[in-house]
């Protein structure tokens, strides 16, 4: 049963085990072409053809469907109901996911491939990387998948990207930063193709069936800006290991909470144009303005998001007041933001 950009469902009840690693193996051999004119034509899908009755369950992965409290910031750009994927990673129901789908969440239910539903509560969210850690309120009928190393992937290996209701074969294209225009940036980020869909939380499995990533966007530059091939882009594990221990703990990471002043961004040409003011946030306190173009922080120029974003969080800790001179209208003027930790922005769930 196909799905979709090449989407290929694979039913068998039971948990990750030898055999499913033999479907995975099954699934990625006879894949090892080269990508050919990588920067002129994106490759093709890779041809899932062994039939299994292999679940989306065994290979660790559940649906997350969430609701946002009735006053959520992120409504707007988000919806106020969510779905995507998790990632079973303990035997107690610890699930990962992409934050977004859990931001400023009332209620979260998992669900298995058969249609069996799991209450689950938020317990950590992570800004800086976008990891967001769930827990089943009962036990989980799937095995836990385990971790691999992202640090060792390389450009043209073979992945599956597994969603909450199929898996695709893909290839990793490219391992380059990527800057967002939310005030976010990861140094270096996993990169596939060709596109699929699901992909939010979605699980980027080596051919080991061990965890490298969890899907966070569609991108139309998965080779880089000079070609403009469709894919996927994943943040990778490694950044999650020195802080799961904390999330869990506490729900949040151990390092200082990064400054934000609730801007969007794009950048043209090397300018940094702001796009839209979160309502009530450090930035509209301050009168930042949709149009206008930041040139400049604590008397330095800016070079680009990423330069922005390195010189706002070089300030120090969220708390830090951040002088920006912004060019509008013609004439560069000095505004002076006082950042927050981002958390304090969003809606709590309430409490009764």
């Amino acid at each position: 049963m196909t799905n979709g950009y090449g989407l290929r469902r694979f039913r068998r009840n039971g948990a990750f085990d030898t055999a499913a690693g033999c479907v995975l193996a099954a699934l990625l051999a006879g894949l090892c072409m080269p990508l050919a004119a990588q920067d002129e034509a994106q490759p093709a899908p890779p041809a899932a053809r062994t039939r299994s009755e292999l679940t989306v369950d065994s290979l660790s992965v559940v649906k997350v469907r969430s609701k946002a409290v009735a006053n959520a910031r992120t409504t707007g750009s988000l919806g106020s109901q969510r779905q995507g994927t998790g990632v079973v990673i303990d035997s107690e129901g610890l699930v990962l996911t992409i934050g977004y789908l859990i931001l400023e969440a009332e209620s979260v239910e998992l669900s298995t491939a058969d249609g069996r539903a799991f209450p689950a509560t938020v317990i950590g969210y992570d800004h800086a990387t976008g990891f967001g850690l769930l827990r089943a309120l009962r036990p989980l009928p799937i095995k836990p998948v385990p971790f691999g190393q992202s640090s060792r992937i390389a450009e043209r290996e073979l992945v599956l990207i597994v969603g909450f209701d199929g898996v695709a074969p893909a290839y990793v294209v490219s391992r380059r930063p990527f800057v967002g225009y939310w005030e976010y940036l990861l140094d270096e980020a996993i990169y596939t193709a060709p596109a699929t869909v699901n992909w939010s939380g979605a699980a980027l499995l080596s051919r080991e069936g061990k965890l490298l990533g969890i899907g966070s966007l569609v991108v139309g530059d998965a080779m880089g800006s000079r070609s403009q091939i469709p894919g996927n882009l994943f943040v990778p594990i490694d950044l999650l290991k020195p802080m799961l221990g904390d999330l869990i703990a506490t729900g949040k990471s151990s390092v200082r909470p990064r400054p934000w002043i609730g801007i969007n961004t794009q950048e043209l040409e090397g300018n940094v144009i702001v796009t839209r003011v979160s309502p009530e946030g450090p930035a509209d306190d301050a009168s930042i303005r949709a149009g206008d173009v930041i040139v400049g922080l604590g008397g330095h120029p800016i070079k680009g998001q990423a330069d922005f974003y390195n010189k706002l969080w070089g300030r120090g800790a969220a708390g830090v007041e951040v002088p920006l001179e912004v060019l509008r209208s013609g004439r560069v003027e000095i505004l002076t933001v006082k950042s927050i930790d981002r958390e304090r922005y969003l809606r709590p769930k309430p409490t009764y």
